[in-house]
């Protein structure tokens, strides 16, 4: 099978483990022709190091490279949507880190471009391919807990500001801890569950500033412009009932990553930003939780592993997994929980997710 040929926009703190993967265990479906970076630096040191034929000056250039059949965003959250529509508009597939966008009406015009232009968007995360969560979806599908009837995620932590070299964007537009931990969270919930059909959130700003203690902007003062404390509530499609809550408000908490409840028992999700385990089931003939073993492949950082399955969609003519039949959904979900906040009233979710085949 003929691989597809990418250009990768950005080169920053992920594109590492990316260009890692794309270039040994994935290299078989994908090509990387070549990248760029506002900082040309970056993008230098990325040719060298993993033999790029091409570096392109901007990323015009590189949309106007014929060979190139899609663009990988690795941008920062708020640029995705200008990079992507513009990859679009060149007549370029599109792959994203998450988000799809920073906002709902960002995503839904990027959706709207790559239907008339008869091209595929989509993006991360891949986690929920990973080994844990296929996993997971094969216990609930098998019966392991019974009848799925609810549903809870936590992501707690005290922000970036303590350990992050350049902390301020997770703090503005595109971030916060939904729309920057979210994806992960919402997508493994949606692939194990089915869509949303339904949101309500309430949400604040803790701390309107917070102060820098990583080098080297230590003692620089952030002003916070995105909700740090997001707690949702979710009606899926089928009749389970979900709750979410995101901060970076928290330092310490006694919560699961997810947890599925069902009929007969309890399914302990792990971590949804790693594609292993570890996963527990509790089944009241045990009394208490066991760990389960993981059956299916990709349990070490597989990242661009979403790319591959969309390379190898893309070339068999079928619906990839990390299409915006899910990037989408998620990113309508996320923002409805800060649209129902301010509203004071439940969000329908226009969308409809349709979950596909698990991995074979």
């Amino acid at each position: 099978m003929e691989r597809v040929r990418i250009g990768i926009v950005g080169i920053g703190d992920i594109s590492g483990i990316y260009l890692d993967n794309l270039t040994k265990r994935f290299k078989d479906a994908i090509e990387i022709v070549g990248v760029c970076d506002l900082v040309r630096e970056k993008a230098e040191r990325a040719v060298e190091k993993y033999n790029i034929p091409k570096l392109y000056e901007t990323m015009y250039d590189l949309f106007a490279d014929e060979s190139i059949e899609l663009v990988l965003n690795l941008t920062r959250p708020y640029e995705h949507f200008e990079v992507s529509k513009a990859a679009l508009l060149a007549g370029k597939h599109v792959y994203s880190e998450k988000p799809l966008g920073a906002t709902f009406e960002e995503g839904k015009e990027l959706v709207k471009i790559a239907e008339e232009q008869n091209l595929r968007i989509g993006g991360a995360p891949d986690t929920f391919l990973g080994g844990g969560i296929q996993t997971c979806r094969k216990l609930i599908e098998d019966g392991y807990i019974g009848m799925p009837v609810g549903a809870s995620a936590f992501m707690v932590c005290r922000g970036h500001e303590s350990w992050h070299p350049d902390p301020e964007f997770y703090y503005k537009h595109g971030g916060g801890p939904m729309m920057d931990m979210g994806p992960y969270y919402i997508s493994a919930l949606v692939n194990l569950l089915g869509g949303i059909k339904q949101v309500s959130g309430m949400t604040k700003i803790s701390f309107p500033q917070r102060k820098i203690t990583s080098q080297p902007h230590c003692g620089e003062i952030i002003d916070v412009d995105v909700p740090t404390y997001v707690t949702g509530m979710m009606a899926f499609e089928s009749g389970v009932i979900g709750t979410i809550f995101t901060t970076f408000d928290v330092y310490k908490a006694e919560v699961p990553h997810i947890e599925i409840y069902g009929s007969e028992g309890t399914l302990s999700v792990p971590d949804p930003n790693t594609f292993g385990g570890p996963i527990r089931l509790y089944r009241p003939s045990k009394g208490e939780f066991l760990e389960f073993p993981i059956a299916f492949d990709y349990v070490d950082n597989s990242r661009g592993l979403g790319l591959f399955e969309m390379a190898q969609a893309l070339r068999k003519g079928e619906k990839a997994k990390t299409s915006s039949n899910l990037t989408y959904h998620v990113l309508e979900v996320m923002t409805g929980f800060e649209r129902s906040a301010n509203m004071g009233e439940h969000v329908t979710i226009e969308s409809v997710f349709e979950l596909l085949p698990m991995n074979k």
